[in-house]
């Protein structure tokens, strides 16, 4: 299940994409117009600014901005950012590979060759999806 920090970054993402001229937008704009609790959204956008998704600025006309075009900002990136994996169980995962501890043989798991083309399918799904398809 998505988490709602995911939930709630993606949907303030998709409200500063729809900004013209990518002018700084306050939280508390954001906050309000996507109904999303400002404390929680303030934690959010912090993590896409360390992570080089959101710029910042301070002082009047401040606020978060993308720092990149949405077209240029893949669903893969900013689900791995807020939600972690992709894969549903560590043994597909791609960045966070883990074996799993009750499996002697991965090639010979039913859940792992599911698992497999569950990932391979949200991949494809996320890797051809922008901030911009969002967006528009």
């Amino acid at each position: 299940m998505l988490s709602k920090k995911t939930k709630y970054g993606i949907k303030a993402l998709v409200y500063l994409a729809k900004q013209e001229n990518r002018a700084p937008v306050q939280i508390s704009v954001i906050s309000q117009s996507e109904n999303i609790s400002r404390k929680f959204l303030e934690s959010i956008l912090l993590t896409l600014r360390k992570n080089g998704v959101l710029g910042s600025k301070k002082g009047k006309g401040g606020g978060y901005y993308l720092l990149k075009d949405p077209k240029n900002i893949p669903m893969t990136d900013v689900m791995r950012l807020l939600e972690g994996p992709i894969a549903m169980v560590p043994c597909v995962s791609l960045n966070f590979y883990e074996k799993c501890d009750d499996c002697p043989d991965e090639n010979a798991c039913a859940v792992h060759k599911i698992m497999l083309k569950v990932r391979d399918n949200t991949l494809e799904i996320f890797r051809n999806t922008t901030l911009a398809d969002l967006s528009n």
